[in-house]
């Protein structure tokens, strides 16, 4: 077995003893099979909503989704709604049976780690929709929380800023300058050490390198 998939299975391990559903996927097409298949009809949702992730993006889930009207849908994003309309809705998706969205970092003993800006996205994780998915790409996993920590500040917190169009210093630098920006991503921290209740956030693990 080479280095990366005992690291991604001792991270399913882990996440199982941690009390999170996990869903091992080979790819994209794979997980959003698994996703319509096999969590959905289980969570038999009334009401959905998401937070970003280039993961889930690369799933397709989203965009099937959104194309069925008889699905009701908390659209977060929408470029023709007003900054204050998105954060109501952000505020309302702490409501839905079901929320979507991915990890910035897992660690191999099975920790969540993630830093967001307004803190919509941590927040839903870790309180407030019945259901959660989470949609992880195999090049999230680290081996403990310091180099989940050292991965979401050097990687997916640059990028993510640049990918948004911020001015932030990292967005030049591609690192972290602690800064004081008023466009600052990186603000609120989450780290779930268990799921509670059992089996509440549902990982769908993606082999291969998918999302920032």
């Amino acid at each position: 077995m080479s280095e990366n998939r005992a690291l991604m299975a001792q991270c399913q391990a882990a996440l199982r003893a941690n009390g999170f559903d996990v869903y091992p996927a080979k790819d994209p097409a794979q997980a959003r099979y698994i996703f319509f298949e096999e969590i959905l009809p289980d969570v038999k949702a009334d009401l959905i909503s998401w937070a970003d992730s280039m993961t889930m993006e690369a799933t397709g889930v989203l965009d099937e989704l959104l194309a069925d009207p008889a699905i009701p849908m908390i659209k977060t994003f929408d470029p023709e709604a007003s900054r204050q309309e998105m954060i109501e809705r952000r505020r309302q998706a702490l409501l839905a049976d079901l929320f979507l969205t991915g990890s910035n970092a897992v660690t191999a003993c099975g920790k969540l780690v993630n830093l967001d800006m307004i803190g919509n996205r941590t927040a839903a994780i870790s309180f407030g929709p019945k259901k959660v998915v989470l949609f992880v790409g195999q090049n999230k996993i680290v081996p403990d929380l310091e180099s989940a920590i050292i991965r979401v500040r050097s990687v997916a917190a640059p990028l993510n800023a640049k990918r948004h169009q911020m001015s932030t210093p990292c967005t030049q630098t591609g690192r972290c300058h602690d800064c004081d920006s008023p466009q600052r991503i990186c603000n609120t921290w989450s780290i779930i050490e268990k799921c509670f209740p059992v089996g509440r956030i549902k990982v769908v693990l993606i082999e291969g390198a998918w999302g920032l």
